[in-house]
């Protein structure tokens, strides 16, 4: 594990470029609608993560892949400018980088559909590769964006580097295997609760949905609960953290703020409490701007809002 005054985030994820609609309401299925303003914005959970480490302080390392396209440099850029390590972000020949379709409605809310393109190009090997960005890191951060055999063995390599792992189980699979559970903190919403325990209707008993994900093995439990705030299941103990209301604009990245901030605080050694306290403020004030890189927040704005 490193030691440092200014800790070390690796992440282990997806790099996607977002085309962004903005329309009155998300269409229903076979539904056209009219939608006003198209922007093409740098997002995928990993880079977002990424990005949101940087700007909250931490040292980051990203590991990914990218198409050899425009997109993908486009999106290198922006993470080195904004001070995350692309050392072991490769280029995958005759593969699209990846891609999310978004529409936002008038209320902030979302529907994302993503053609994961050269993000299911990334393989344990690459991971390998890039062992000494572990070995240098405090925390690491996954998500269920990579190909699933990339994601366990990246758990394992944590394990054994002593960095705790946090994984963001998203998009959350119906049959998750049992390593999914091996990562020291997991850090599902309410519908990747629901998944990843095949209980529909269980999120409603925050508690027990922590319970229950803990006796499938994980360590610890941050489960993100939108505007109602968050439960954590620490040491045995279960305590909610309440939300902070903010006027909502685009919710797109708001579960990937949280997540890098509670990464963050960890890798400064706060208790999971304090650190699911820093994250709720994180994710509140993604919430207030539009875009997923672009909404990512300062250290010095989750601090005032603190």
């Amino acid at each position: 594990m490193a030691l440092s005054d200014r800790p070390c985030v690796v992440v282990v994820g997806s790099i996607n470029m977002d085309l962004v609609a903005r329309s009155d309401r998300v269409p229903a299925p076979g539904e056209t609608v009219l939608g006003g303003d198209f922007q093409t914005i740098p997002g995928g959970k990993g880079a977002n993560q990424a990005v949101a480490v940087a700007r909250l302080g931490a040292r980051c390392s990203m590991i990914g892949r990218i198409g050899d396209d425009a997109f993908g440099k486009r999106m290198v850029a922006g993470l080195s400018e904004d001070g995350v390590n692309t050392d072991h972000i490769l280029t995958t020949p005759g593969i699209a980088s990846g891609v999310a379709l978004i529409v936002v409605d008038a209320s902030g809310q979302n529907a994302i559909c993503v053609a994961s393109g050269a993000n299911y190009a990334v393989t344990p090997a690459d991971v390998n590769a890039a062992e000494d960005a572990f070995a240098a890191a405090d925390v690491c951060l996954v998500q269920l964006e990579l190909p699933l055999p990339t994601v366990i063995h990246a758990l394992r390599v944590c394990r054994r580097h002593n960095v705790e792992a946090i994984l963001d189980p998203a998009p959350a699979p119906a049959n998750p295997t049992p390593d999914l559970f091996k990562a020291d903190i997991l850090s599902p919403n309410e519908s990747e609760a629901e998944m990843l325990l095949g209980s529909p209707g269980l999120s409603h008993d925050s508690e027990a949905t922590a319970r229950a994900l803990a006796a499938k093995g994980a360590r610890e439990v941050v489960l993100k609960l939108s505007g109602r705030g968050a439960g954590v299941l620490a040491d045995g103990k279960f305590e909610l953290i309440p939300g902070r209301p903010v006027d909502v604009v685009d919710s797109t990245a708001a579960g990937d703020a949280f997540t890098a901030a509670l990464a963050v605080a960890r890798a400064r050694h706060r208790p999971l409490v304090e650190a699911t306290r820093f994250a709720n403020a994180a994710g509140a004030l993604a919430c207030t701007k539009f875009g997923a890189q672009p909404s990512m927040p300062t250290a010095k704005e989750v601090s005032a809002l603190l």
